[in-house]
Order: C-alpha cells, then structure tokens, then sequence
C-alpha cells in the first residue's frame, strides 16, 4: 500500500516532470520558428538564384562549417540550371522566364479528337520524339495548334502537357489519309479546323475536331486499323533465270515454270532494258487468283513473330487478329499496271511490311500458300521488308466507342454540349479520296517511275544466294538451315537496304548512282526494350 510520503514523491515527481516537458516543448517550438524562418528565407534566396540567367553562387545561403553547406532546394521537376524531361518542363534551350510576369487568363480545355491526313515524305515519322532535331507530323501539327491559341503558350513546351495520343503510329516516310490524335485543346475559338489548316502544309490536312468524352484515349479506344499497300505487278514475274534466288530454288527441288516474259527478252539485257518491259507487264488473272488466296492465310488470330522485330514465339503479344484481306483488280496508270492489297486488322506490329514481303515472294516464287502456316510456327526466318513506298495507313476504326456514345446521346439533343459526333472516316470520303489523288498516289507513281525503287528491291531480292531465303520452295516447310538460332552468327544473312526504307527521291548523287551490287550497308536494328517496341506498333 502507497505511504503518504511516497505520494508526496510521486507527486512532485510528477510536477518536475510536467514541467520539464513544458521547457522542451517551448525550447522545440522556438528551433522550429526559427528552421522555418531560415527555411522560407532559403526559398526565398533559392527561387531568386534560379530564375537569373547567369546565377550567382555566392546567392545560395551557406550554413556555418559545422554544418557542412546546404543544399539548395528546387521545385519538382528541376535539378539546377538542368530540366527533368521527363516531367514535362521547358527544353532547356527555351526561352527563361520571368516569374513576376503576370499569366494570360486561364483558358479551359476539352477533350478533343483530330482527324487528319498527311503525306508522310520528308517527315521522321508520326510521333512527336522529344529531345530530337527532327520533324515529325505531330510536331508540325503540335505547333500550328499553338499560333492559333489551341493550344496555350504554358503548353506550348511540351504535347504531352495536353496528353497527346495517337491512333496509329507511322514510320518515317509512311501516309495516311486518316488518323487521330487524341488531346486536350481550347475549341472555343471560331472556324477551329480552317484556322489550324492555314498554318500548315499542304501535306498535312485536318479533316475535323470533334469533342469526345474525357476517358477518350486516340491509342486505346481504337478497335482496328486499314492499312493498304500499292506495288507494281511486274513484282509477280518469278526470279530470273540464272540468279542467285533462281539457283537456290533450283537446289531446293523447286523447279521455277518458265515465264513468259524471260523467254521472249534478251538475257544480257541490262536492268534499264528489263524495266522498262516490265513496265509493260499486266498480270494474268492466275497470278491474280494465287495472290488472293496466299493472302487469305493471313486472315484470323495467328502468331505474328517473323513478321517483326524484336518479338519472340513464346511473347503473347505476337498473336494478332487480321480481320479481312482483300486484293483489287489491277490498274494501269500511265505505263505501269500497279495492285492494291487492303489489310484490315486490330493491331499490326512493327514493320508489317514483312507480311507484304511474304505475300509476294511466295506468290512469285511458286510456292504454296501453305508456307504461310509454317511462318506462324515456332522457327524463327528471316522475311525482308518490302519498300515503305508502297504503304498507307487509310485510317483508324472506333466502333465500340461509336456505339458507347451512341447510348449516350439517346437522351441528348444534338444541340445540347454534352453531346458527342462518332469519329467516323467515311463521313469525310471525298476529301480522303481528293487528298490521296493529290498528295500520296502521284508521288508513289513518280518516284516508281523516275527510280524504279520496286525493281531493285527486287533484283536485291533475286540476287541473293544464301540461306535466308530457303523457307521459299514448292515443298511449302521451312527447311533447317533456313531456321535462326538466337545468339547464332549466320554465314551469309540477307543485308536489307536503308535505301527502301525511303519514301523520298534519292538526296545525294552517291544515292542516285547506287546499285544493288555495290551498295553494302545493313541495317542494324535499333535494341528497344518492350515498352518502346509497344508504343511503335499500333
């Protein structure tokens, strides 16, 4: 039991306690004020160092040397006179600016889908690639949107500040005459699209801007794509006797029928001479029909890994679903008959030209449709990509996003600003077709015409001997020593041309004058990690 004399104890114990605990507190409140007066003071220094053009070191606060010096303190984003790119700042050669300048009136932003159409000659490609001296449409775009106030100047630095997306993403060089962006833009200002159109080329045009809902994602919401690939139907003519593919066709046990077009011309004809008959060239309804049943083999879900880059057998995210492959009748334009193969699909993988590649050669080559079924299987062959200047993207689909609006708008007026259009194309099908006889299908023609850029992808084709191309033969397998081991150097692989990676006329006198003899350099694949390999195919 407690004793009177141990409470009196406990009790000024107590006391003493309390108020020692009260001495700490006020102690620990007085270096608090004083941290925070030093530390507001700092920011105060800080944020005036940073925003000089030339800062002064002797402007940052220095503790005293038992402290060590401070370390100064900067906004998310910035680490010194260096900006973060990642988080959306200014490029670091842009303009500074001052933070006492007052900031134009805050402007609202909407969700908004662009529908455009370009011609992608001159271009590095769709995206918009940060941190590169390189034009791209989206940049071109990006920067229009800006001079008409679209887009405002505190933007105006960076699209991803107003979640910039794309439906379809285009390699260099590559058209299209339609595709969506997806982004957030001031559409309060009058005749939005003809202001935009007036700032830019002529070979990028915006069809419209519609409002759609704010879940809206260009990339995400897309539910497929038509891609249409233009070449010339003398590709159809089988390698010429004597050549490299000829011999190895030959040694495969495939016999190539003798042609026509080899049995009438001179053998030691040089290459100006062959092109030019085959510029006479017009395909027999045949050569038509096996071409449309070779393509059929691409319809449905299959495993797309030799038909791009980068992926393996076992990666899931090869499989695509190609939902309708169609080829058209053939037409003569000038001296040339040209073919058209439309692909519609939910999603293609980088460089699809390789399906294009696959398509003609086993066509052109005798061999059975059925070699196509061994492509998709888990041996991995090499399949050149065709030239890029024969590729269009014709636009992007929305279906189920047309059909989610559709319920929405049940209750809506059209007049009403809740109310959303679909993005469809079709609506805009004559200035489509006015736009791809204008700017994409004469500038194909012409450089065919003046280059004769499928004809040597051709004879580059022809004129190989190696093992690369053994999957091609009458047997319709792919034999062994056509077969890829990873991490296995070949004896002779196929070196693919940056030169049919082009769209454009030859730059240089060096390009004009090459050859498929003397031109040597291959072309080495970027090494891209998933997720870019990811953001590059659509």
């Amino acid at each position: 039991m407690e004793t009177s004399t141990e409470r009196s104890f406990s009790t000024a114990g107590s006391a003493a306690k309390r108020s020692q605990e009260s001495d700490i507190d006020s102690s620990t409140a007085s270096k608090r004020t004083k941290l925070d007066v030093n530390e507001a003071e700092h920011d105060v220094t800080t944020r005036r160092a940073l925003s000089e053009s030339a800062p002064d070191s002797s402007a940052v606060p220095q503790k005293s040397a038992a402290n060590h010096t401070d370390k100064p303190k900067f906004k998310k984003g910035q680490r010194g006179d260096k900006i973060d790119r990642r988080r959306g700042t200014r490029r670091e050669d842009a303009e500074p600016r001052n933070s006492e300048e007052p900031k134009g009136p805050r402007v609202p932003k909407r969700a908004c889908a662009l529908l455009m159409g370009f011609c992608g000659a001159g271009y590095s490609g769709m995206q918009f690639q940060p941190g590169q001296s390189v034009r791209t449409i989206e940049g071109v775009v990006f920067d229009a949107l800006t001079r008409v106030g679209a887009v405002s100047q505190d933007n105006a630095d960076d699209p991803r500040k107003v979640s910039v997306i794309r439906a379809a993403r285009t390699d260099a060089g590559v058209h299209a005459a339609g595709n969506v962006v997806s982004m957030k833009l001031i559409n309060s200002i009058p005749d939005l699209v003809a202001r935009v159109n007036e700032e830019l080329p002529p070979e990028i045009r915006i069809w419209s801007i519609l409002r759609v809902q704010n879940t809206f994602n260009a990339r995400l919401s897309c539910d497929s794509r038509k891609y249409t690939y233009y070449f010339p139907s003398y590709m159809m003519i089988p390698p010429k006797p004597g050549s490299g593919l000829h011999q190895n066709l030959q040694q495969n046990g495939t016999e190539p029928p003798a042609h026509p077009f080899w049995a009438t011309g001179d053998p030691e004809a040089d290459t100006s001479v062959d092109l030019r008959r085959k510029r006479d060239y017009r395909m027999p309804p045949d050569a038509l029909e096996s071409l449309r049943a070779t393509a059929c083999k691409f319809a449905g879900s299959h495993n797309f890994h030799n038909f791009t880059f980068g992926r393996e057998f076992r990666d899931r995210s090869c499989f695509r679903f190609m939902k309708e492959i169609s080829v058209a009748d053939p037409v003569v334009f000038g001296d040339t008959e040209w073919v058209s193969v439309m692909f519609h699909g939910q999603s293609f993988m980088l460089h699809q030209r390789k399906m294009m590649s696959a398509l003609v050669l086993t066509c052109r080559t005798g061999s059975p449709p059925e070699i196509m079924d061994e492509l998709y299987g888990p041996r991995m062959v090499f399949v050149p990509k065709m030239p890029a200047l024969g590729l269009l993207l014709e636009y992007p689909i929305f279906e189920t996003y047309k059909q989610k609006i559709a319920k929405f708008n049940e209750k809506l007026d059209p007049s009403e600003t809740d109310y959303r259009l679909p993005i469809d194309f079709e609506a805009h099908r004559e200035q489509l077709d006015k736009f791809k006889e204008k700017c994409i299908y004469p500038r194909m023609r012409e450089i065919e015409s003046e280059v004769g850029l499928f004809d040597s992808w051709m004879r580059s084709i022809d004129s190989y001997s190696g093992n690369d191309l053994l999957w091609l033969n009458s047997k319709g397998i792919v034999p062994g020593a056509a077969v890829i081991q990873k991490g296995v150097r070949r004896a002779d692989p196929f070196k693919e041309r940056k030169h049919f990676d082009s769209t454009g006329y030859p730059t240089t006198t060096a390009e004009k004058s090459m050859s498929v003899a003397d031109e040597e350099a291959e072309e080495e694949e970027e090494a891209l990690d998933k997720a870019k390999l990811e953001d590059m195919e659509g």
